[in-house]
């Protein structure tokens, strides 16, 4: 066991000096590797169900590491199917429960899930300033040490689609709303919220060359694949048949299938299995800007 730690910890020193070295955006590298990081509150934010799965790999390694995980949804990714028989509140049932059995392969808990029910496909069509509200609620409430989420931008704004876009950009404005003791000020008053400022970020999702920090995952891919099985709806023919959660219950072949392509996902560094993320610490105000004189 002493040798695994140590073996574990030359890795992510490492892997911390080879981005240091090799990024151009050295300035923003953590001091201490995420795969050391302990006691840490993390909250991961996403647009639907599955927006997670991609950082599954990373939140399996810290929650071993003893480190308190949330994960906020802002949809019910009520849409996302082509199953013609399929209804919205259904799938926005099927979805939860996809989410939330992922969760559980790697170590987290139906209580660390919060989901704002909004409506999949219609993020940028609702009303920004109840969501940032509400956003600013759970910050102020869990204050987070690291939020986790879509990359805004680096310099200039990301391209992600519809309500990927529109996650990155409400929970930037919600980041920096949080620090401000007059902005939804009720909280505060009647809630007994403090003002609250996120230190450090990890974004997904972005550019490749925005990205300055890896994670290796090889002790937790076999999590990971497994709890990316459970989204049938999404990632298997369930998308335009769905047959129920079982995936014995899909045609032959289809476990095979599924496995397949989320292995073909997974990224690799020096033959090492990798989560990329976009680090920065700091005031949220240059969380989308690089380092001024």
């Amino acid at each position: 066991m002493i040798k695994k730690h140590l073996i574990k910890k030359l890795i992510g020193i490492t892997t911390f000096i080879l981005a240091f070295v090799n990024s151009e955006h050295s300035y923003s590298q953590p001091l201490i590797p995420i795969d050391q990081w302990e006691g840490k509150t993390i909250l991961l934010i996403g647009a639907h169900p599955d927006d997670d799965y991609q950082s599954h790999g990373t939140l399996a390694l810290l929650n071993e590491n003893n480190n308190n995980i949330f994960i906020l949804t802002l949809t019910t990714g009520n849409v996302g199917t082509k199953d013609p028989e399929m209804s919205k509140n259904d799938l926005s049932k099927i979805r939860r429960q996809e989410q939330i059995d992922a969760m559980k392969v790697i170590g987290l808990a139906e209580e660390q899930y919060i989901n704002l029910g909004y409506d999949d496909g219609r993020l940028e069509f609702a009303d920004k300033e109840e969501i940032i509200e509400k956003i600013v609620y759970h910050i102020r409430k869990n204050k987070p040490d690291v939020l986790m989420s879509f990359d805004p931008g680096y310099n200039y704004q990301v391209w992600h689609k519809s309500d990927h876009r529109s996650a990155a950009y409400l929970v930037a404005d919600a980041v920096r709303a949080a620090e401000w003791r007059l902005m939804y000020s009720g909280q505060i008053i009647h809630q007994n919220l403090n003002a609250y400022t996120v230190p450090e970020f990890l974004f997904y999702g972005g550019n490749i060359k925005d990205k300055n920090t890896e994670v290796n995952i090889a002790e937790y891919l076999d999590k990971k694949i497994l709890a990316g099985s459970k989204y049938l709806s999404q990632w298997s023919s369930g998308w335009n048949k769905y047959l129920g959660s079982d995936i014995d219950k899909y045609p032959i072949g289809e476990k095979d299938s599924v496995f397949k392509r989320l292995k073909r996902r997974i990224k690799y560094h020096n033959d090492l299995p990798v989560e990329r993320f976009r680090y920065y610490k700091g005031i949220p105000d240059g969380m989308g800007r690089e380092k001024r004189d």
